[in-house]
């Protein structure tokens, strides 16, 4: 409302306004629940405990392994990706002739699939048949960005899992390719409703982990020293190209900005990491970054809610899967 239709609105009492603040709240509240919509406080009746659970259950994990992080966080974005955030990837095929999502070569080196499992059992004996699995991999993934030393991000609840099994076909035709360029990733996120700034920073994710040599073959005009790098862990001539992998950056179980540290000196590992720096559209965000951890995280925490909150099933739409793994 702008500043001159405040001054032409006719003034109302303090009761009537305290009453039709109550009533717009309770409105809100009811579209929230009946329209199926994700909200902030969607279990807090039902399951108020779900955050403490996941984020106790995934420090246990992390504890056991360190690069369970990065694992799912990788995860979450694979599952997103494909039909939105439905706990679509989690489905194991159902009899040999149907092969699940992870049947998608995009997928290769998923792991921790598990682990949400495992969160999801801890969840159902405190909350029986509450919260979807698809919920639990986004609090987990958001808890894994925290626990690398990344921002605590607060996302809405109530997705609902998929009811029905996954394609593989569907997973090959919408997850990136490894050698995907800039222009290429900007269109993916813009579908998601992020801005540039946003889908530069969702790549930070990168930040994490490893990239598997299998993603690295074919790539062309790399600075020497990464060049070298690569010539040392990834082989052409291995016997083992599916097993070897390369750190992604220095920091590698900590979710800081040298991703774009590394871009800007020329360092980055896929395609699109060493393009980003370069390209007219990204460059000054990724200077940015670079410079600013903070404005990163900021970045970063916006574009993950709306990648967690695009295309997800709610209200009556798809099912609480009991256990993950199956329908």
């Amino acid at each position: 409302m702008t500043e001159a239709s405040r001054v032409a609105q006719p003034q109302f009492s303090a009761d009537y306004d305290c009453v039709e603040a109550v009533v717009a709240v309770l409105f809100v509240w009811q579209c929230r629940v009946e329209g199926g919509r994700l909200s902030y406080d969607f279990y807090d009746r039902t399951c108020p405990q779900v955050e403490e659970i996941v984020r106790a259950g995934l420090q246990s994990i992390s504890l056991y392994d360190p690069s369970s992080p990065a694992a799912l966080l990788r995860l979450m974005f694979h599952d997103c990706q494909v039909q939105g955030c439905d706990a679509s990837i989690l489905i194991d095929p159902n009899d040999f002739t149907i092969p699940s999502e992870m049947g998608s070569q995009k997928n290769f080196g998923i792991r921790k699939r598990e682990s949400i499992s495992i969160l999801k059992s801890m969840v159902e004996a405190v909350c029986p048949h509450q919260v979807s699995c698809a919920d639990i991999l986004i609090l987990a993934a958001r808890e894994a960005v925290a626990i690398s030393g990344g921002p605590r991000i607060r996302v809405p609840l109530g997705r609902r899992d998929s009811g029905s099994l996954p394609s593989y076909e569907l997973a090959n035709a919408l997850l990136p390719p490894a050698n995907l360029g800039v222009e290429g990733m900007l269109g993916v996120f813009a579908k998601k409703g992020m801005s540039i700034e946003e889908s530069v920073a969702i790549m930070g994710a990168h930040t994490l982990g490893i990239t598997h040599c299998f993603n690295l073959f074919g790539r062309t005009n790399i600075e020497a020293g990464l060049e070298m790098l690569l010539r040392l862990c990834c082989p052409m001539g291995s016997l083992t190209p599916n097993t070897s992998f390369v750190l992604n950056d220095p920091t590698a179980f900590i979710f800081d900005n040298n991703y774009y540290i590394n871009a800007v000196n020329g360092r980055g590992i896929l395609m699109v990491d060493a393009e980003l720096p370069l390209h007219p559209r990204t460059a000054p965000f990724v200077q940015r970054f670079a410079a600013d951890q903070e404005g990163f995280f900021r970045a970063f925490t916006s574009a993950f809610v709306k990648l967690s909150s695009y295309g997800v099933l709610t209200g009556d739409q798809g099912v609480i899967r009991t256990s993950c793994n199956i329908i």
